[in-house]
């Protein structure tokens, strides 16, 4: 009202035109009624012909003014745009406000286009509304009793509902935009809410936002049904009155010409005005201010108000193109359920950290002797909370550790386990018995896409299985005892953002001494990346690092977890043959320790003391001499096998003329020796470019 005060010529001079619109509107009902009682219905279509050319020139006439009227409305709405966009600007200078450019680019559009759409529909219904009353009481005072009074009725009734109405406009925005923020914080971070098992507890967040939307909807559609109900009275109970009442009209003197033309009125002017009004202020206004309110905004304004802007900033930011994700702090709750995800990974961040893959590894945590692991029950390197547990740095919420299992229960028993992707998909693991004693070293092999991924994940209680059971350390799976005492690293490892230290220490209750870290890190092979970071206190960039360091960070995390059994699906593919085999040495030595790989070479399955070969429903356990001797799968796996494919011979460029010829995957016999120096310097049969065996050499 103060900006209408202060533009008190503008909104005269709109007056004004708008009384053109008054014209025409009065002309709109007068004209007719005219027309039929002294031409048509009098046997003169001179003077009918007459007044209906007046209608057309009110019609013109009103045009005219529209045209005015439109000219003085943006004379009315830019400055309202231009004072916003100062305030928000100045806002966004003063203090950084993040929600400064939504507000410069959307919020100052809406507010103007919300303010011209208000003042036409408000000053179209008053100064049409005035033009029909005259004309139904300069056509017959009774016609205004008929159609004035459930006018007013409905308006006021309208007028009554515009506060509380506005009120419950504005929780419900509120509602939808404290939705539209969470699940635009969810949804990116699907993973990590995963990899912290906090599916409950986000669920449990996101549906009470849903169900305070819910609510506030529910009351804002009571009160529109006043809404209604004051156009149904206002707009549509006076056409009723009018047929209703039409004897009683003509018998009291009102001609038929006059009923005509408030019927007229009522359709043609006070019924599309009375609803542009509802439907206007009822709803635009409400959403005006709101928008204005927040655009408003100052230091002094209540903390409530704040800016309707793009959802801030989520701690973390996606490092990799190759799966970009929102980092989401991982919520200490009590326990959680378990996941499925048909990825077999995922991996819990801590807050600000950052997701560097698509696919995370799982890591729950890995008993030492009479400890307590904490429970992990996702797709990344993670475990479940249990009860009780304490948040460590942000992270997922771990415990103390625990004891393995019952004395004499198998690391991993598998019972006629059966497992399809749906009721009719051929099952991928079919009627599959299998027990594992504590300390075992299981490789298990076969053709890609056979479903050695899945058995993993059934084992790490991300997929249940359709028919049987699974057992870890004596403990059913799923559930969050197995799932403590388990731990999964798939081919894709997940590091977030942070230091080395929170990196390998987060599935751990309690901060892993330094000396402990970097005994692991020995053990695994990460100690050399670690001294070229700075050491474990060294700040991690996860996009900086290539796919086999993220796996020796994952690897060295899931080695320093208190879980017994190790699930290694594909997790050193990325690394060298050598780096691979120390790392599995380092796992399989572990005291108390059982490991399951998922080999990527059949070196892998040459180490293990025991080999799974899978092919549909067809398995073959044993190990590698039995295999190579029963199973015409393995010994057709063993001997495509190459490590790497092999290449050209390079250039000659040595200053002696002599050059390696010999490229990754060049078979050896393990006799000869090819020169890579000057002559004279000679080198054991090794592939040239990586140090590693020669192809077909272990």
């Amino acid at each position: 009202m103060r900006f209408l005060r202060d533009r008190r010529r503008v909104v005269v001079r709109l007056g004004v035109w708008s009384v053109l619109e008054t014209g025409q509107t009065f002309l709109t009902g007068y004209a007719p009624a005219r027309a039929l009682d002294e031409g048509f219905l009098a046997g003169r279509p001179g003077p009918g012909l007459a007044w209906l050319g007046v209608a057309g020139l009110g019609v013109l006439l009103g045009a005219f003014g529209t045209v005015r009227v439109y000219a003085a409305v943006a004379e009315l709405v830019e400055p309202l745009r231009d004072r916003l966009v100062a305030r928000v600007v100045a806002r966004g200078v003063r203090e950084g406000d993040a929600g400064a450019l939504s507000g410069l680019t959307q919020q100052a559009e809406i507010a103007r286009d919300t303010f011209a759409g208000l003042v036409m529909v408000s000053r179209s219904f008053v100064f049409t509304a005035a033009g029909a009353l005259v004309g139904l009481f300069s056509l017959a005072p009774l016609l205004l009793l008929v159609v004035g009074v459930p006018l007013l009725a409905g308006v006021a009734l309208f007028a009554a509902t515009l506060r509380p109405l506005a009120r419950r406009q504005e929780t419900f925005l509120v509602a939808d935009e404290a939705l539209a923020e969470r699940l635009g914080a969810v949804c990116p971070g699907l993973r990590d809410i995963t990899a912290a098992g906090a599916e409950d507890r986000v669920a449990s967040d996101t549906g009470q936002r849903i169900d305070a939307e819910q609510r506030a909807a529910c009351a804002l559609a009571r009160w529109s049904v006043l809404r209604v109900a004051s156009l149904a009275i206002g707009g549509q109970l006076p056409i009723v009155l009018l047929l209703a009442t039409t004897p009683w009209l003509l018998a009291h003197g009102v001609t038929a010409g006059a009923l005509v033309g408030a019927l007229a009125y009522v359709t043609q002017s006070l019924l599309p005005a009375l609803r542009n009004l509802v439907h206007g202020l009822g709803t635009s206004g409400s959403r005006l201010v709101v928008v204005i309110r927040r655009l408003r905004r100052d230091d002094s304004e209540q903390p409530g108000n704040t800016p309707v802007s793009a959802p801030a900033p989520q701690p973390g930011a996606p490092s990799e193109p190759a799966g970009p994700a929102v980092a989401m702090p991982a919520p200490h709750l009590g326990p959680t359920p378990k996941t499925a995800d048909t990825t077999g990974s995922a991996r819990a961040s801590l807050p600000g950290s950052t997701p560097e893959t698509a696919a995370p590894d799982v890591s729950a945590p890995a008993p030492h002797s009479g400890a307590t692991p904490k429970t992990g029950d996702t797709t990344g390197s993670t475990s479940v909370p249990l009860p009780g547990a304490r948040p460590e740095t942000g992270g997922p919420t771990v415990n103390a550790p625990a004891p393995v299992g019952p004395p004499g229960a198998p690391a991993l028993s598998l019972t006629s386990v059966t497992f399809a992707y749906g009721p009719a998909a051929a099952p991928v693991v079919q009627d599959l018995d299998l027990v594992l004693p504590p300390g075992a070293h299981l490789a298990v092999v076969g053709p890609s896409g056979i479903g050695k991924s899945t058995l993993t994940a059934l084992v790490a209680g991300l997929l249940e299985p359709g028919q049987g059971a699974i057992g870890v350390c004596g403990y059913a799976v799923p559930g969050p005892e197995a799932a403590a005492r388990r731990v999964l690293i798939p081919q894709q490892a997940y590091v977030h953002t942070g230091t080395l230290a929170e990196n390998l220490g987060q599935l751990r209750s309690d901060p892993v001494p330094e000396g402990e870290l970097l005994a692991a890190a020995r053990a695994v092979g990460l100690l050399p990346l670690m001294e070229r970071l700075g050491g474990p206190a060294a700040t991690v960039d996860p996009a900086a690092l290539s796919a086999g360091e993220r796996q020796l960070v994952a690897l060295t995390r899931a080695y320093l977890s208190y879980a017994p059994l190790a699930l290694l699906d594909e997790a050193t593919c990325h690394l060298d043959p050598e780096a691979e085999e120390r790392a599995e040495r380092a796992f399989a030595e572990r005291p108390g320790g059982t490991l399951v790989v998922v080999a990527h070479r059949m070196s892998s399955a040459r180490r293990a003391d025991r080999v799974l070969a899978m092919d549909g429903r067809e398995t073959a356990y044993g190990t590698h001499e039995e295999l190579m001797r029963r199973s015409a799968l393995y010994r057709d796996l063993v001997g495509s096998w190459t490590p790497v494919s092999s290449e050209p011979a390079l250039p000659l460029r040595d200053p002696d003329r002599v050059d390696a010829v010999a490229g990754p995957g060049l078979a050896g016999d393990g006799r000869h020796v090819v020169a890579h120096r000057p002559v004279g310097q000679m080198q054991a049969p090794r592939d040239l470019r990586d140090g590693g065996a020669l192809g077909g050499q272990d």
